[in-house]
């Protein structure tokens, strides 16, 4: 009986089609390299150290690019007031059903789409403008333009007095995003492979 029952809850697991955070990370990575940062997901010191700035009690949209199998999602989700959202975008189509099953928050919404369109994506979800907008994007190596454009887009979306949190494994990330940043604050977070950069930018 229990090898029956053992059987039982492989079958469940196997059919609901639903792999492991590790393995949807890896499998993203494979099949889209240039888009995704890393193919480790983010240490929790990376996570506690990149969110430490945010006014939790004034923010009421929060949105991620990149959001991968949701390592920031749901430390984000716990900080959050009852009556904020957070918005979570990607190019990544497996991601964003991924994150559709295993995220059930109603404060929770995860788009398939790219982050220069941001501006659109907030206005369709009932906002005028984001609060804080974090990002793992490896912006040095996405295609001409696209960083860019990203950078500009996530200045306009951003209300006065948001910034914008950019962790990257290399500092030219820095180029992209200091032509709409006047004030940049910087740290590194030795303890993360490989050890990130930590900006943020703010809208002043």
């Amino acid at each position: 009986m229990p090898s029956q029952i053992n059987a039982l809850r492989r079958d469940r697991t196997k059919a609901a089609g639903v792999p492991s955070p590790w393995q949807m990370f890896l499998s993203g990575f494979l099949k889209h390299p240039v888009m995704v940062g890393s193919i480790i997901p983010s240490s929790d010191r990376l996570i506690a150290k990149m969110l430490r700035p945010v006014d939790w009690a004034s923010c009421k949209l929060f949105v991620e690019y990149g959001p991968g199998v949701g390592t920031f999602c749901r430390p984000i989700l716990e900080k959050m007031a009852p009556d904020a959202t957070l918005i979570a975008i990607d190019t990544n189509a497996d991601f964003i059903r991924y994150l559709d099953h295993t995220i059930t928050d109603s404060r929770f919404s995860a788009v398939h789409g790219s982050a220069a369109d941001v501006e659109r994506i907030v206005a369709e979800h009932g906002h005028d403008g984001a609060d804080y907008v974090l990002s793992g994007l490896p912006f040095s190596t996405l295609p001409d333009g696209v960083g860019p454009a990203i950078a500009q887009a996530t200045h306009d979306v951003l209300r006065s007095g948001g910034a914008f949190l950019v962790y990257q494994f290399s500092p030219k990330v820095r180029d992209f995003i200091a032509p709409h940043f006047e004030r940049i604050d910087h740290d590194m977070e030795w303890w993360n492979v490989p050890p990130a950069q930590l900006y943020w930018g703010w809208k002043e």
